[in-house]
C-alpha cells in the first residue's frame, strides 16, 4: 500500500544511501517522456527535502531541457534485495552548470568523476514508498568504468564539441542552456 511523506526521514535516508542504481523521469509539456537509468557515486542527500545528482554526459540531455521547460522531476529508488520497497521523490528540479556561482558548493558534497556535465537538485515536494513485492531480486556485480573511461580519452576539447553537438536540445528540440552564458541570476 502506498503511504506518503512530506520530507524523508532516516530510515529512507538510509534506504537511499543503500542503493547502487537510481531513476530519474522527466517529461516536456508535449514530446516523450524521459525516464533515465543512474548509477555511480553521483547522488547525494543535501536535507531532508533537497537532494542532488552528479549529472554526466551522455548522448542526449533530456532532464534538462524538460526541467527548463516545466520543472517537473520525479527520482525513483527501488530495492532489489531481500526487503523489498520503491521510492519516489516528487518536485522541482533545477540545474546548476559549472559556470554557476552555486557550482561549488554544490560540487564540494561529490567526488570528481570525469563527464561531469552539470548537476540537477531537486526540491522535494513528496514523497511515496510502495511495496515492491513484483520487483525482482538482483545482486550488484560492480560498477561500470566506461562512462568516465569514456570522457578520459575524448579529453577537454573532444568533450566539448561533443557536447556542442549532442547536449544542446532534446530529441524533442527543446533547448538544454547548456552553454547559455552566465546572466548574474544564478
Amino acid at each position: 500500500m502506498a503511504k506518503f511523506y512530506s520530507e524523508l526521514d532516516a530510515s529512507l535516508r538510509l534506504f537511499i544511501e543503500r542503493q547502487r542504481i537510481f531513476f530519474n523521469a522527466s517529461a516536456p509539456n508535449n514530446g516523450r517522456i524521459n525516464v533515465s537509468p543512474k548509477g555511480l557515486d553521483t547522488f547525494r542527500i543535501l536535507s531532508n527535502n533537497r537532494v542532488a545528482y552528479l549529472d554526466l554526459t551522455g548522448a542526449e540531455n533530456e532532464t534538462a531541457a524538460h526541467i527548463a521547460e516545466n520543472g517537473r522531476l520525479t527520482l525513483m529508488f527501488c530495492s532489489f534485495d531481500e526487503k523489498p520497497l520503491i521510492l519516489r521523490l516528487y518536485g522541482r528540479g533545477r540545474v546548476v552548470h559549472q559556470r554557476d556561482s552555486e557550482w561549488q558548493d554544490l560540487h564540494s558534497h561529490f567526488t570528481l568523476i570525469p563527464g561531469e556535465r552539470q548537476i540537477i537538485v531537486l526540491e522535494i515536494e513528496s514523497l511515496m514508498t510502495t511495496c515492491g513485492f513484483g520487483v525482482p531480486l538482483y545482486e550488484f556485480k560492480e560498477d561500470r568504468a566506461m562512462l568516465p573511461e569514456f570522457s578520459c580519452n575524448m579529453g577537454d576539447e573532444k568533450m566539448d564539441e561533443y557536447r556542442h553537438k549532442k547536449n544542446q536540445e532534446s530529441i524533442d528540440g527543446l533547448p538544454t542552456h547548456l552553454f547559455d552564458e552566465p546572466t548574474g541570476n544564478d
